[in-house]
């Protein structure tokens, strides 16, 4: 057995026996460098940022004024909160979406968040 076959089944015997969002999140990470994204536990606030991740829930918060969108986007290393002010519902944002946002990052009670944020829906790899 060559070294090249031991890679091999080294692979495969941690994909059988390794948790199926740990194995996400190592993708997410991955794809997220390849992309020209950053990590999201890289980021710090006041700087611009564009991070690659997966939407993991996206709920309407109704206020007295102004609806707001919120949604968490995790890429593997780290949640970001994504925040769209005045908007009740936009086309593609939806739970299990990648998607790769652009903003300012910010944080707010001890999370990192972007508000308002640039963002370009992913097509699925595979």
């Amino acid at each position: 057995m060559s070294a090249k076959d031991g890679g091999y089944f080294s692979r495969l015997v941690r994909k059988l026996t390794t948790d199926v969002e740990d194995l996400d999140a190592d993708e997410m990470s991955e794809r997220s460098g390849a992309e020209g994204a950053r990590r999201a536990c890289d980021c710090r606030s006041g700087e611009e940022a564009t991070v690659l991740g997966r939407l993991r829930s996206v709920e309407l918060c109704p206020s007295e004024g102004t609806p707001t969108l919120q949604a968490e986007l995790f890429d593997g290393t780290q949640g970001v909160t994504l925040i769209w002010l005045g908007r009740r519902r936009i086309p593609g944002i939806e739970p299990g979406r990648t998607i790769k946002v652009r903003g300012r990052m910010a944080e707010r009670d001890g999370q990192k968040v972007l508000y308002n944020p640039y963002y370009e829906l992913q097509s699925p790899v595979g």
